[in-house]
């Protein structure tokens, strides 16, 4: 619980409220980061699962999944730079 007591200095720190914006820009790079991992985890497990029961389909969900995986990332870094853009601008 030594997380809240680090943010709260933070807070202070800055002037007109900057340090809650730049706290929202870090949990936000931070949650798409963690939402892009679990996101492409999932397609992973469900694409070797599905290769497993159907060897013969193997190519097709094979390049599904990596273009899946793809926008994923997309997004993900999407997110980021809108975060980064925001700690930017103080």
């Amino acid at each position: 619980m030594t997380f809240f007591p680090l943010l709260q200095a933070a807070v202070e720190a800055t002037s007109n409220n900057q340090g809650l914006a730049l706290i929202g820009a870090g949990v936000g790079a931070g949650l798409a980061v963690i939402g892009a991992g679990m996101g492409i985890g999932n397609i992973g497990a469900h694409a070797v699962e599905g290769m497993a029961r159907q060897p013969e389909a193997a190519g097709r969900i094979q390049t599904a999944a990596l273009i899946l995986a793809a926008l994923i990332e997309g997004a993900a870094l999407f997110g980021v730079v809108v975060a980064f853009q925001i700690q930017g601008k103080f």
